[in-house]
C-alpha cells in the first residue's frame, strides 16, 4: 500500500504555516504549538500501518492536560479521512468501571449478533458479520464481554488470544484498523491487560493500536514492551504563543501570571481563569474542566488530607510541621505526617523530607477547587494562628480571615508593605495596601492606601491592578496631586494617545504641603516625565515644578524625571545626585534603576553601568527575573555609549534570549535585536538596514529614544566603514537637533573623525563652541572630557600637539573608547612629521585599544597607517635580530589570555574562565596587542605559530613548558568569590 501523501492532516497540523513573531503570535493554527515532533510520530505509526501492512503500537504518555487526547483525536481524525476503519475506547477518572468494560467499549462495533443482547445493559445493533472469525468463538466472546460467563480455557489468556484474532480479521477483512484508546490506566485491569497484550503483538497485522496514559507511578512499568511517546511541558515561547491565539486581548500582568502557573501545560493555558484581585477570601483559582483533570480524586479524599491541601494550597512556601499545625487547627483534630500519604498516592503532592509541593502549580487550584468561601476564611485564620506573630505572611492571612473594617489591622498591613518590598515581593506588597484600603473604615485613609497601592502596581509594571486601584483610589477623598495623579494611573496600560489626555500641565499642578502630598508630586512627575519630554514647554513647567521640591533634591524619582525632561541642560545636577555617596545595599532596586538611567541619559554610561550590573545581582539573588530584560538593555546601551561594541551585543544578546517568550517581554525582544544589529555594523562597518516600521514601534516601548540611537549609530557605522562624507552631515544634524543631541554626543569625537578626514575642521569647531555655549556650566566633566578629545582630533598642525598634551593629561583609563581615537590621530599627526618611531608606537596603541573595545572595520586601515609609518609585517627590519618568541616574552596568564583570545573567545568568556572581570581582561590584551606588534585578534593565531615558538606537543605530559605555564595561570586566578 503507498503512503505517499497520506495523512496530509496530520502533516497540515504539524507544518502548519510560518512561525509568527511574537507580536503576530495569534495567527496560524494554534491547536497544536510545539507538537511538531508528536505528530510526526503519530503519522509514522498510521503509515507503517497502511502503507507497510505491518501494524505498529505507540503509547503517548504525560501528565494532565498536556495534550494526549487532542493528539489522539488529531490522529482518528487523520486515519478517518484517510479510508481506516477506527475503533475507539476511553476511561473515566475518578470511577469504578465494571468488569471488561474497556474491551467491550472497543470490540463490541466490530463483534457480529443478530440482534441487540438481552439484559440491563443496551448496546447499539453491531455492524455486518465477520466471516473471518468462526462463530462459535464470536459468540463465546459475545458472552465473555456482555453477559460477563467465564472465560474458556486458560481465562485472561484465552480472551486476549480472542480480541487479537477479532482484531486482526477486522483489518485483514476490509481497510487498515486504528483502535484509539483515551486514558488506557484509567479502564478496568483485566482491559488494560488484554489492550497491552494486543499492542505487544500488533505487529504483522494492518493493526494500529494508539494509546493515552499518565506516566505510571507503580513497579513494574506495565508499559515496558510497547514503544512510548512523552509529552513534556511547552517552552515559555510556545506557551506564549498560545495564550495569544488562544486568549487574545489579555493585558501582560495576566498573561505572566496565567504563564507562571500554567506552568508549560496547554490545559491550564486555556482554562486558568484570569485572577480577580476583588476575590474575596484568597483562594488559588482553577476550572471545573481543569479539577476533574489534575485532581479527580481530591472529593474522596480523607477530611484531614483535604484539609492539609487547603493550608497547603493557601501557603505553598510552608514546611510540613507549620501546615500539619494549620490544618489541625482547621480540622479540630490532631494531624501527622500520615494525612499526606494519600495525596502522595494520588499524585497531588510530593515531599522532600521538609516541604510538600503540588505536582504542578495549577494543581493546587485544583486540588481545592470550589470550596466554600467560609472554610476558606477559617483556613487563613488557622495559618495565621501558626506563623510568627507580626509577620507579612501571618498579616495578610489574617487580613483573608476577618469580614468587615478592622482599623487596627490595617494600620499593620500599611506598616509591613515595606517589610515585602525589602523582601523584594512587590505584588504581596501591593495587595496588603488594597487590602488595607479595605479594612480602614474612614474614606480618607481608603483613598490614601489605595493610591499607594496603584502607584507601586504601575512602578512594577502589573497595569490591571495599577487601573483597578487607582479607579477605586479615585472613589475616595484625595489631595490635589494625589487626585492628579489617580487620573493619570488610570491610563496605565493604553495607547500614547489616551495617555496624553491625562493631566499632565504641570504649570497647572499646585505646589506639594505635607509629606504626604510631596510623595504624591514625585509619583505624578516620575508618571508624567515620559508623556511630556517632548513638549518644551511642559518640560520646562515640570523642571519650575520639582525645583520647588528642594528637600528632595536627591530622590531618584525626581533625578529621573529631570533626566528624562532635560537630559543635558540638568546634567551636572542630575550626575551629582546619581553618583552622590549612598549605600546601594540600603536603596530599593528600583530607586537603582532609576539612577542607572538618570545616569546614562546625562552622559556618563560608566556610573550608569556600575548601578544596572548591582541591579541585576540584586535582581537574580532575589530570583526575580521579569525586570532582567530591562536591565541588560540599559546594560548594553551603557557599553554603546562607551563604544565597547564587544559587551554591548553580549549585553543585548543575553536581553533578547531571556525576553523571548516571556509575556509581555516582546518589546524588550525586539529592541533588543535591534540594538545587536546595529552593533554587529558598528564593529564590521556594515550597512544597516533599515528597522522594520512594527518592530520600531514595538522598540520605543522599551527604549524612548531608539529612533535617536539608530539614527547615531547608522552614521557612526558608516564612519566605521570610512564613508566620512555620508556620515558627517548626519552626525551634523543630529548634534544641532535637540530631541537628538543627548544620543548624539556620545558620537561627537566620532563626528570630529569624519570632519578632519572630509577636511571640515573649522566648521566642525563652530559646531562643538555652540554645544559648548549651550550646555554652560551645566556641563558634567564627562561631556567636557568628549570635548576636549575632540578638539584634539580636530587640531591642525600648529596647535596639535598643546591640544594632545591637554587631552592626556586627562585620566583617560576608564575612558578607552575615547583613549583610542585621540592615539589614532596622534599616530597619524606624527607620520606625516616623519616622527615613525613615535608614530608607530601610537599607531599599535590605537589599535589594541580599538581591538579591545571590538571595533574590526578600524583593524584594515590602521595597519596601512602602521605600514605608511613603516611598520613591517613581521616586525622587524632587514638584518634585525630575530624577535623573542611570543612565550618569552609574556608572563603565564598573559600567554593563557593570548590563547583564549585567538581561539575568538570574548572578553566575558575569557574572564569566566580565569576567574576575572571583562574590563581586566580588556586591559591585558591593551597591553599585549603593541608588545607583541599586532592589531586585530585575528593576527594572535599567527603570532602563535611563530617558527621561534616552540610547539606543543601532542599529549603533553603533566611537566611540560605549556602545562607549567598554564597551571601558573591557573594558579595565578582569583576565584570569583574574591573579586
Amino acid at each position: 500500500m503507498n503512503g505517499h501523501g497520506r495523512f496530509a492532516s496530520l502533516a497540515a497540523d504539524e507544518d502548519g504555516p510560518p512561525t509568527p513573531s511574537p507580536h503576530r503570535a495569534g495567527h496560524g493554527d494554534p491547536d497544536f504549538v510545539g507538537r511538531a515532533a508528536e505528530l510526526r510520530a503519530l503519522r509514522d505509526v498510521l503509515l507503517a500501518t497502511t502503507a507497510t501492512d505491518q501494524g505498529a503500537a505507540l503509547v503517548v504518555t504525560g501528565q494532565p492536560g498536556t495534550g494526549k487526547s487532542a493528539l489522539l483525536e488529531a490522529a482518528v481524525r487523520a486515519a478517518r479521512a484517510d479510508g481506516m476503519r477506527v475503533l475507539r475506547c476511553a476511561g473515566i477518572r475518578g470511577s469504578d468501571p465494571p468488569h471488561l468494560s474497556g474491551l467491550l467499549q472497543t470490540v463490541w462495533p466490530a463483534l457480529s449478533d443478530s440482534s441487540p443482547p438481552s439484559g440491563p445493559l443496551f448496546l447499539p445493533p453491531a455492524p455486518p458479520a465477520l466471516q473471518q472469525v468462526p462463530t462459535p468463538d464470536i459468540d463465546t466472546l459475545v458472552s465473555v464481554l456482555v453477559d460477563g460467563a467465564p472465560a474458556p480455557g486458560t481465562g485472561h489468556s484465552w480472551l486476549a488470544f480472542a480480541v487479537l484474532e477479532a482484531l486482526a480479521s477486522v483489518s485483514r477483512a476490509g481497510p487498515p484498523l486504528l483502535v484509539a484508546v483515551d486514558d488506557w490506566d484509567a479502564l478496568d485491569a483485566p482491559s488494560k491487560d488484554v489492550l497491552m497484550f494486543v499492542a505487544r503483538r500488533a505487529q504483522g497485522h494492518s493493526l494500529a493500536l494508539l494509546m493515552t496514559s499518565r506516566p505510571p507511578r507503580t513497579l513494574p512499568d506495565p508499559l515496558t514492551g510497547v514503544p512510548t511517546l512523552s509529552l513534556g511541558p511547552l517552552s515559555p515561547a510556545e506557551s506564549a504563543q498560545l495564550l495569544a491565539a488562544r486568549r487574545p486581548g489579555l493585558d501582560a500582568q495576566t498573561g505572566r501570571e496565567l504563564l507562571a502557573t500554567a506552568s508549560g501545560n496547554p490545559l491550564a493555558l486555556l482554562e486558568l481563569p484570569a485572577p480577580s484581585e476583588d476575590s474575596l477570601p484568597s483562594l488559588p483559582v482553577s476550572s471545573d474542566r481543569l479539577a476533574s483533570a489534575m485532581a479527580p480524586e481530591a472529593p474522596r479524599l480523607p477530611a484531614g488530607t483535604r484539609d492539609l491541601l487547603l493550608v497547603a494550597a493557601l501557603h505553598p512556601e510552608a514546611d510540613l510541621p507549620l501546615l500539619l499545625s494549620a490544618a489541625s487547627r482547621l480540622g479540630g483534630t490532631a494531624l501527622d505526617f500520615a494525612a499526606l500519604e494519600p495525596a502522595e498516592r494520588a499524585g497531588l503532592m510530593s515531599f522532600d523530607g521538609m516541604f510538600p509541593r503540588f505536582g504542578h502549580p495549577a494543581m493546587a487550584g485544583a486540588a481545592v477547587h470550589g470550596t466554600a468561601p467560609d472554610r476558606c476564611r477559617a483556613a487563613h485564620a488557622a495559618l495565621a494562628a501558626a506563623l510568627p506573630p507580626g509577620s507579612v505572611r501571618m498579616l495578610w492571612h489574617r487580613s483573608q480571615a476577618v469580614e468587615g473594617p478592622d482599623p487596627e489591622l490595617a494600620a499593620r498591613l500599611e506598616a509591613v508593605h515595606g517589610d515585602a518590598l525589602e523582601q523584594c515581593a512587590p505584588t504581596m506588597a501591593v495587595r496588603l495596601l488594597r487590602r488595607a484600603a479595605d479594612l480602614h473604615p474612614n474614606p480618607a485613609d481608603r483613598g490614601r492606601c489605595a493610591l499607594r497601592a496603584a502607584q507601586l502596581a504601575q512602578l512594577y509594571g502589573l497595569d490591571r491592578m495599577t487601573r483597578t486601584l487607582a479607579y477605586r483610589a479615585l472613589r475616595h477623598p484625595l489631595g490635589p496631586l494625589g487626585m492628579l495623579c489617580a487620573k493619570a494611573l488610570t491610563h496605565t496600560g493604553g495607547p500614547t494617545d489616551s495617555v496624553a489626555s491625562c493631566p499632565t500641565d504641570p504649570s497647572s499642578w499646585p505646589a506639594p504641603v505635607g509629606t504626604a502630598e510631596q510623595e504624591n508630586a514625585l509619583e505624578l512627575a516620575r508618571i508624567t516625565a515620559p508623556v511630556v519630554a517632548g513638549d518644551d514647554s511642559r518640560s520646562e513647567a515640570l523642571l519650575a515644578f520639582l525645583d520647588a521640591i528642594p528637600d528632595r533634591a536627591h530622590d531618584p524619582r525626581l533625578l529621573h524625571a529631570m533626566a528624562t525632561v532635560r537630559p543635558l541642560s540638568r546634567a551636572a545636577g542630575v550626575l551629582a545626585g546619581a553618583c552622590a555617596d549612598r549605600s546601594l545595599n540600603d536603596v530599593p532596586v528600583r530607586d537603582i534603576e532609576r539612577l542607572g538611567e538618570a545616569a546614562l541619559l546625562s552622559g556618563d554610561p560608566l556610573r550608569a553601568l556600575d548601578l544596572f550590573r548591582h541591579a541585576e545581582r540584586r535582581r537574580r539573588f532575589h530570583a526575580l527575573p521579569d525586570q532582567l530584560p530591562w536591565v541588560l538593555l540599559r546594560q548594553g546601551l551603557a557599553h554603546l555609549a562607551m563604544g565597547n561594541w564587544v559587551q554591548a551585543e553580549h549585553a543585548f544578546r543575553r536581553c533578547a534570549e531571556l525576553a523571548d517568550g516571556a509575556y509581555g517581554q516582546e518589546h524588550h525582544m525586539v529592541a533588543a535585536r535591534l540594538l545587536e544589529h546595529l552593533v554587529r555594523a558598528l564593529r564590521t562597518g556594515a550597512q544597516v538596514d533599515p528597522a522594520d516600521a512594527h518592530d520600531l514601534m514595538a522598540a520605543r516601548r522599551s527604549v524612548g529614544a531608539i529612533d535617536a540611537i539608530l539614527a547615531v549609530g547608522t552614521a557612526w557605522a558608516l564612519v566605521e566603514s570610512g564613508q566620512t562624507a555620508f556620515a558627517l552631515p548626519t552626525l551634523s544634524a543630529l548634534l544641532t537637533d535637540p530631541h537628538a543631541r543627548a544620543a548624539a554626543l556620545f558620537a561627537v569625537v566620532t563626528f570630529a573623525e569624519a570632519a578632519k578626514a572630509e577636511h571640515a575642521s573649522q566648521e566642525a569647531l563652530a559646531t562643538l563652541d555652540r554645544l559648548e555655549r549651550e550646555l554652560g556650566p551645566q556641563c558634567p566633566r564627562v561631556l567636557a572630557l568628549r570635548f576636549t578629545v575632540a578638539r584634539a582630533v580636530l587640531a591642525d598642525d600648529q596647535d596639535a600637539r598643546t591640544l594632545y598634551d591637554r587631552a592626556f593629561r586627562e585620566d583617560l583609563s576608564r575612558w578607552p573608547y575615547l583613549e583610542a581615537p585621540l592615539r589614532l590621530a596622534e599616530g597619524r599627526w606624527l607620520r606625516l612629521r616623519r616622527q615613525f618611531a613615535d608614530a608607530q608606537a601610537a599607531l599599535r596603541q590605537a589599535a589594541a585599544g580599538f581591538t579591545m573595545l571590538g571595533a574590526e572595520a578600524r583593524a584594515p586601515r590602521i595597519a596601512a597607517e602602521l605600514r605608511a609609518s613603516g611598520d613591517r609585517a613581521d616586525g622587524a627590519g632587514p638584518g634585525a635580530p630575530r624577535p623573542a618568541a611570543v612565550r618569552d616574552l609574556l608572563t603565564a596568564r598573559e600567554l593563557r589570555i593570548v590563547e583564549l583570545a585567538a581561539r575568538g573567545l570574548s572578553n566575558r568568556e575569557i574572564g569566566e574562565q580565569l576567574g576575572l572581570a571583562p574590563r581586566t581582561i580588556g586591559a591585558y590584551l591593551y597591553r599585549i596587542f603593541p608588545q607583541l606588534g599586532v592589531t586585530s585578534r585575528a593576527q594572535l593565531a599567527e603570532t602563535l605559530r611563530d617558527p621561534n615558538t616552540p610547539e606543543r606537543p601532542a599529549s603533553p605530559g603533566p611537566h611540560s613548558a605549556p602545562n607549567r605555564a598554564a597551571s601558573c595561570a591557573r594558579e595565578e586566578t582569583p576565584s570569583f568569590g574574591k573579586i
